[in-house]
């Protein structure tokens, strides 16, 4: 009787597999290495286990059923590292966080997918395309985010912020919005939130518009000379 372990041991293949392996390994690093340094939430060790993961399920499927199978497996490691990726993304406040770091570990997962299907030279291809979004673009995405926003041209949500007194509340309101009406803005929402017992927080949100600073601080100055209003203000952020 012999032992499925050994009659399944294939010299040859199990070098393939090594090789595959130690590609993705490899190949994680470096792209692990990367955000390491920036210190990301999903470091070294986890664009490593993503590579070496995705190379180990495709390896393994074209060891039991070849090629077809390996596609399946593929499959399912991008589903699968779809939901890792979820777990690095933070919102904290109006900002979200880790989304490139969510598709840094796809790319990684893409790079040991490749290794495993022993197509070395695109594993490598994918790597280094990886790493040159993560390193090479950035001097070109500092250069973007330096030049000043034109709110004539740019898509943005704006938000109108009034603090006012329960009595004036109506009247405010209702002149706020005749205001932006006047100016052809679309309200996408009105929101009334009790501060104290003296006071209210009006909020309106603009749909995703462009939008005239000059008109907004204008209607913001004609807002504040209304008897009940402390503080009345317009914010405004780019659209996702």
């Amino acid at each position: 009787m012999r032992l499925a372990a050994f009659s399944n041991l294939d010299l040859l293949q199990f070098l393939d597999t090594l090789i595959s392996l130690t590609t993705a390994f490899v190949l994680g690093t470096l792209i692990g290495a990367e955000r390491q340094w920036r210190q990301r939430t999903a470091g070294l060790r986890t664009a490593v286990l993503v590579a070496v993961g995705a190379a180990a399920f495709v390896d393994i499927g074209m060891r039991l059923n070849g090629n077809a199978s390996a596609v399946t497996v593929l499959s399912y490691v991008v589903s699968g590292v779809g939901f890792l990726g979820a777990g690095v993304i933070m919102k904290e406040g109006l900002n979200i966080r880790g989304l490139n770091t969510a598709a840094t570990l796809w790319g990684s997962a893409a790079a040991g997918g490749a290794a495993g299907a022993d197509l070395i030279g695109e594993a490598v291809t994918i790597a280094v395309f990886v790493l040159a979004a993560n390193t090479a673009l950035r001097p070109l995405v500092d250069l973007i985010n330096r030049q000043p926003l034109d709110e004539t041209t740019t898509e943005a949500t704006y938000e109108f912020r009034v603090t006012v007194s329960p009595e004036e509340m109506p009247v405010v309101r209702t002149a706020l919005l005749d205001h932006l009406d006047a100016k052809s803005y679309a309200v996408r929402q009105t929101e009334t939130e009790e501060q104290s017992e003296e006071a209210l927080d009006l909020s309106v949100t603009l749909a995703g518009s462009s939008a005239k600073s000059d008109e907004l601080d204008a209607i913001v100055a004609a807002i504040e000379q209304m008897p009940g209003v402390e503080h009345a203000a317009w914010s405004m952020r780019t659209a996702d």
